[in-house]
C-alpha cells in the first residue's frame, strides 16, 4: 500500500502537472505564433476583431452544447435550428412587420420550444438523443426550406441591428459580450452550482444518479432547452453579422460546435469535461480557420487540419492520462 502511494522513481515529474487544458493552451499559443508569422494581418487589430467575431456564433453553440455532452447526450439539430431561427427572424421582421428586437426575442423563445421538443422525446419517450436530434436535424432544416421555398433570402435589416453584428468598440465586436455573458453563465451553472454537479453525476451513471435522488429527466430537459435557446441566439448574431437570413444558414455549424467541445476535453460519453476547455477548443478552431484564411491557403485545408488538431489533442490527452496513472 505504501509503495503504491509513493511516486514511481522513473516517472517524469512533469506528467502529473499536465492537464488536457494545458496541452490545448500550448497548441493554441503555437497556432497564434505561427500565423502571426505567416498570416497577412493576423497579428493586427483587424485580425483580432475578425477572430472574436467568428467565435461569437459558433461559440454560443459550443458553450450550450457542453452540458448536453456532459450528460452523455448529443444535439445534432443546433445548426439546422440556427437556419430555421434565421428564417423566422426574417419572416417576422419583413413579412410580419414585427420590430427586429421583438422578432429576435420571439426567435429565442422559439429556440426554447425547439429544445423542449427534443427534450420531450428524450426524457418522456426515452428515445436516444442521437436518433431524436438526427430527426430534428432534418425537420428544422426542412421547415426552413419550406418557409423560404428554398430561395427566399431576407436582407435589408435595420442599421442598428446590423451594427450589433458588424461594428466594434476598441476592436471588440458588439456581439462578443453577449457570447462572453452566456459563456460565463453556463460556466457558473456547470462548475459552481449544484445543478452542474448533477450533470457530471448523470453523465457518469444515470441510474446511480437516480438512486442518489437527482431528477435526471429534468436535468436533461434543462440542457436541451439551453441548447435550443443558444442556437436561436446564435442565429440572431449570425444574421446581424452576415446581413442576411436564408434556409441554408449555419450549414455544418453543429459539427464544428461538437468538435470544439470534444477538442476541449469533454468526453463524448459524458461525465467529464469543462466549459473553459470548450472555450480553448473553440479558439483553437477559430484561430486555425482565420489563420489559414489570412495566409491565403486553400479553405479545404481547414477541415483537414481540424481533424489533425482533434486527433493530436486526444492523443496527447491519452498519453498524459496514462502517465498520470502508471
Amino acid at each position: 500500500m505504501l509503495a503504491r502511494a509513493l511516486p514511481h522513481p522513473d516517472r517524469p515529474s512533469w506528467r502529473p502537472a499536465l492537464t488536457h487544458e494545458t496541452v490545448l493552451a500550448a497548441l493554441l499559443v503555437g497556432e497564434i505564433l505561427l500565423f502571426s508569422v505567416v498570416g497577412r494581418n493576423f497579428a493586427s487589430a483587424d485580425g483580432f476583431t475578425l477572430t472574436l467575431r467568428q467565435a461569437a456564433d459558433i461559440g454560443l453553440l459550443a458553450v450550450v452544447m457542453t452540458p448536453v455532452i456532459l450528460l452523455g447526450g448529443i444535439d445534432l439539430s443546433v445548426g439546422s435550428l440556427m437556419g430555421l431561427s434565421a428564417v423566422l427572424l426574417g419572416k417576422l421582421w419583413r413579412d410580419g412587420g414585427v420590430p427586429v428586437g421583438a422578432a429576435a426575442a420571439l426567435v429565442v423563445l422559439a429556440g426554447v420550444l425547439a429544445g423542449g421538443f427534443n427534450a420531450l422525446f428524450i426524457t418522456k419517450l426515452r428515445v436516444p438523443p442521437l436518433i431524436v436530434t438526427l430527426g430534428t436535424f432534418s425537420l428544422f432544416r426542412g421547415l426552413a426550406e419550406g418557409l423560404t421555398a428554398g430561395a427566399d433570402n431576407f436582407t435589408g435589416f435595420p442599421e442598428p441591428f446590423l451594427a450589433f453584428g458588424q461594428r466594434d468598440v476598441a476592436h471588440v465586436p458588439y456581439a462578443f459580450p453577449v457570447f462572453a455573458g452566456v459563456a460565463l453563465g453556463v460556466w457558473i451553472l456547470v462548475h459552481r452550482a449544484a445543478i452542474g454537479r448533477s450533470f457530471f453525476a448523470i453523465g457518469l451513471s444515470p441510474e446511480g444518479a437516480r438512486h442518489a435522488g437527482i431528477p435526471v429527466e429534468r436535468r436533461q430537459a434543462l440542457a436541451y432547452v439551453l441548447s435550443g435557446a443558444g442556437a436561436a441566439l446564435a442565429a440572431v448574431v449570425y444574421v446581424a453579422t452576415s446581413g442576411q437570413a436564408k434556409a441554408d444558414a449555419a450549414l455544418g455549424h453543429e459539427l464544428v460546435a461538437i468538435t470544439a467541445v470534444v477538442l476541449g476535453g469533454t468526453s463524448i460519453f459524458g461525465g467529464r469535461g469543462s466549459v473553459h476547455g470548450t472555450l480553448l477548443g473553440l479558439f483553437a478552431l477559430v484561430v486555425l480557420r482565420i489563420g489559414l484564411q489570412l495566409s491565403g491557403m486553400p479553405t479545404e485545408l481547414a477541415d483537414i487540419l481540424t481533424g489533425v488538431l482533434l486527433l493530436v489533442s486526444i492523443g496527447a490527452r491519452r498519453i498524459v492520462s496514462k502517465g498520470a496513472v502508471s
